[in-house]
């Protein structure tokens, strides 16, 4: 079994991520699509709105599975702050090319966006007790 004990504040913000997650699933899938677009890198092999349509599947998995699967939440955490590890050439791409989307507009707002990755990585760990798990182990 792979039930850590996490916090109640914890609790809270790994819900809140799994609700980002999926809401930003479903965009991907409706109506922030062409945005989502913009980011896949140019050297990504696949057709832009495949990339798109199945990183919003996997984002509405990670989602869900973050609020509602309590026994594996540390593994999901471990895997979710891998994804946005791999998603975080998109926002680099973005950078690099210049291209508008979600309202950054200017270099300055896309260089910002970049540092909040790390961010989502840590929430990740944090709040489903992964990064306390691994100490444990140490």
């Amino acid at each position: 079994m792979e039930i850590r004990q996490t916090t109640s504040t914890q609790n809270v913000f790994r819900i809140l991520l799994g609700l980002a997650l999926f809401g930003a699933g479903i965009g991907h899938l409706t109506f922030v699509r062409d945005e989502f677009q913009a980011q896949v890198p140019n050297w990504v092999p696949l057709d832009k709105d495949v990339t798109v349509v199945l990183s919003g599947i996997v984002e509405i998995a990670f989602g869900l599975s973050l609020i509602f699967a309590k026994k594996y939440r540390t593994r999901i955490g471990w895997i979710a702050a891998i994804f946005f590890v791999l998603v975080f050439p998109g926002n680099i791409a973005q950078y690099l090319n210049h291209t508008d989307a979600f309202g950054l507009d200017s270099d300055k707002k896309r260089l910002m966006r970049l540092f909040f990755q790390p961010v989502l990585v840590a929430w990740a760990l944090w709040s489903t007790g992964a990064w306390q798990s691994w100490r444990k182990m140490r």
